[in-house]
């Protein structure tokens, strides 16, 4: 298995859900980076389970150990290793699960593709467990990020048929992203909350699950950075935000919205500010163009399934007996992932970022 994001600035997740630890490496971070554990704790408390009846009951501490990398509180340039230890572990819960594969999780997938081999326990490395440690390593470089004036933040934009506000496209406020990047369950209109989270509470209550989306926006990133064709802005994004599981789509600035407009309706037309800065009137494109940012907020729509571990009845398949069978899921699970997946997709977006500036 692979988990390895980057190219410049390197980072490995290990370790499974149920194990005694999870953990991550940075490899290669800039010298000098000082480490503020309580902004590291808040962004791994934001993705922390246990805190409502939105989220798993399981509930774990959370609190990441630094064994190598950190020299009285600064990154020294060398590998930075962390670990999170599991400590609220039920594994006897998936115990059948070698046998009778969840629908629309990797169980079946990851057991063709390793031989059975894999462990299950709690979705083992498929897990979104794992999300915890890229939280982790994110935090520690996204304050250095900021001090060149680069922020990255996001809100809950969608769950089920219920919509938050969106970000000023062409203006997006660095304040408001400082702010729901400190939060739980971030949106940008509170009185949308309540509204989401009686979506999710109807889906528990009827032993279901329910998907959503987040809108995450970059401000700061200067023109020019990128590359065309396969090693675009884009492409890297892409990859490290479909790093966390249950993404099923990510979309730039308008997406698939292009697909039923004219080029004079989204064209994003250019001026000359008073700066003397090029600057755009709209921000159809999220900021990027032919694979390269344009000085425009970045701006990504990431939709997210919802939890495929339901209580509710589901088909699946008997692997042992080669049959047809019925599937009753135990165990603790989200009825709805995507609040504690916004920090963590904040965390893959700022690991894009930082290895494009860092070069």
């Amino acid at each position: 298995m692979s988990s390895t994001f980057g190219t410049n600035l390197r980072v490995t997740i290990f370790g499974e859900s149920h194990g005694p630890a999870i953990g991550a490496v940075i490899d290669s971070p800039p010298p000098g980076i000082l480490l503020d554990r309580q902004y590291v704790l808040t962004q791994i408390h934001r993705r922390a389970p246990g805190q409502d009846s939105s989220a798993t009951p399981r509930r774990e501490q959370d609190i990441p150990q630094f064994l190598s990398g950190i020299l009285e509180g600064k990154t020294t340039g060398a590998p930075l290793t962390l670990i999170i230890k599991n400590t609220n572990v039920r594994s006897q819960d998936y115990e059948d699960l070698r046998r009778f594969p969840r629908p629309s999780h990797a169980d079946y997938a990851a057991s063709v593709r390793y031989g059975g081999f894999q462990d299950v326990a709690g979705g083992g490395h498929f897990s979104g467990r794992l999300t915890a440690p890229l939280v982790a390593a994110a935090s520690v470089l996204r304050p250095a990020l900021e001090k060149q004036g680069i922020f990255i933040g996001g809100h809950v934009s969608q769950i089920g048929s219920v919509k938050d506000d969106l970000f000023n496209p062409t203006a997006v406020n660095i304040e408001q992203l400082k702010k729901l990047s400190s939060e739980y369950f971030s949106v940008i209109n509170p009185r949308i909350q309540p509204k989401m989270r009686a979506e999710i509470k109807a889906a528990a209550a009827a032993q279901d699950s329910v998907g959503g989306a987040v809108e995450l926006a970059v401000a700061g990133l200067p023109a020019g950075l990128g590359d065309p064709m396969f090693n675009g802005l884009e492409n890297r994004i892409s990859q490290a935000l479909f790093g966390v599981p249950a993404v099923k789509a990510v979309a730039f600035g308008a997406g698939f919205g292009f697909a039923g407009a004219r080029g004079s309706e989204v064209n994003d037309s250019m001026y000359y500010n008073e700066n003397g800065e090029v600057c755009c009137r709209t921000n159809f494109c999220g900021g990027i163009t032919g694979g390269i940012s344009n000085g425009a907020p970045l701006l990504i729509t990431v939709a997210l399934k919802p939890t495929p571990s339901i209580s509710k009845a589901q088909q699946t398949v008997d692997l042992l007996e080669k049959k047809n069978a019925e599937l009753k899921i135990r165990g603790r699970h989200d009825p709805c992932i995507v609040p504690r997946a916004l920090p963590a997709l904040e965390a893959a977006l700022t690991l894009a970022v930082a290895d494009l500036v860092w070069r």
